[in-house]
């Protein structure tokens, strides 16, 4: 399967202005960059000599900044603690969206703001280290976050819910806006086993390989494990829609009982793989927000991961960008 030039044209075209509602867990992306040239004497590990660091938006946030990238527009709803960290999310997104308001991050005393530090030398990650509570929110957080979406989601044209398993993410949280939302904009959702019963209805879920797997409890090894996954996941949340994420193999879109569609991966180089599901979904929405189906949505945002794997750290993709891909 492949998308012409002149059509991916007239979907970026429709795809300006439209607001794509991020719902989940953001956090700081912090990079720590350096060389190494010996061994430490204390114990047996690189001794980096940092050169500078740099701090990037993050999971949920991160799939903003990816649809901002490509043309679209949009805001995040997500929770942040009274930190240097959240001061930073707050301040980047404003920066970035002229949709965001205050009440969308929503700040928890005693709650951090998750941050992932990952110290880079010689272009590979030497170790990553994280601060967060993943534990739930609590109900007044919930019915905060509950009602900043459906105050973003009043004007929305997509709903993503980016779920990294940091606790913004509740079954109640999903109860409360998911069946609404659906009745009028597509709602796409990358998954985590925690909450898997609870994202319904969907238009689009996005697991990757092994989530998939172990999400509808199938053997790796049984004769067409994907599709019958594929079938159980579609089954239990009533969605419309399955996209399997297989990295360097591509993708496979299961659209209800039509014929599995499997997309070849665009990426020349892999340099780093961090925040590439972002771009994905980010793509995605952005796309079925513009009027495109959800194979031509697929082969955009296969070639924006493409894009993005082959830069080093959290990164983006424009539309620019993936344009030149697909003519190329």
């Amino acid at each position: 399967m492949k998308i012409t030039k002149q059509r991916a044209q007239k979907i970026a075209q429709k795809m300006r202005g439209r607001k794509v509602v991020v719902l989940g867990d953001v956090m700081l992306d912090e990079f720590i960059w350096g060389d190494v040239s010996r061994i430490s004497p204390e114990a047996p590990v690189p001794v980096v000599d940092i050169k500078r660091e740099s701090t990037h938006l993050g999971g949920a946030a991160n799939v903003l900044a990816n649809l901002l990238a490509l043309g679209a527009n949009g805001c995040v709803v997500g929770v942040v603690g009274n930190d240097y960290a959240g001061d930073r999310i707050r301040l980047s997104v404003k920066e970035k969206s002229d949709l965001h308001r205050d009440e969308f991050l929503i700040s928890v005393d005693g709650r951090p703001t998750t941050i992932k530090t990952r110290i880079i030398a010689q272009q590979q990650m030497v170790v990553r280290a994280d601060r967060e509570n993943r534990s739930p929110v609590d109900p007044d957080t919930e019915q905060r976050i509950i009602a900043a979406t459906r105050l973003a989601l009043e004007d929305a044209d997509a709903l993503v819910i980016s779920d990294y398993d940091k606790g913004v993410i509740t079954p109640r949280v999903l109860r409360e806006i998911l069946p609404a939302a659906y009745e009028r904009i597509p709602v796409l959702v990358d998954p985590k086993l925690r909450n898997f019963e609870s994202y319904r209805p969907a238009s689009l879920v996005t697991p990757n390989h092994h989530e998939a797997l172990r999400l509808a409890n199938v053997d790796e090894e049984a004769e067409g494990a994907l599709q019958t996954a594929a079938r159980k996941i579609r089954e239990c949340l009533e969605c419309d829609a399955v996209l399997i994420t297989r990295g360097q193999r591509g993708m496979v879109l299961f659209e209800q009982d039509k014929d599995p569609v499997k997309v070849k991966t665009t990426a020349q180089e892999v340099f780093d793989v961090t925040g590439a599901g972002d771009t994905v979904i980010g793509m995605l929405a952005a796309a079925l927000a513009g009027g495109g189906s959800l194979i031509e949505a697929a082969l955009l945002a296969n070639h924006a991961a493409g894009i993005v794997v082959g830069k080093l750290g959290t990164a983006t993709a424009t539309m620019d960008e993936v344009l030149a891909s697909i003519e190329s």
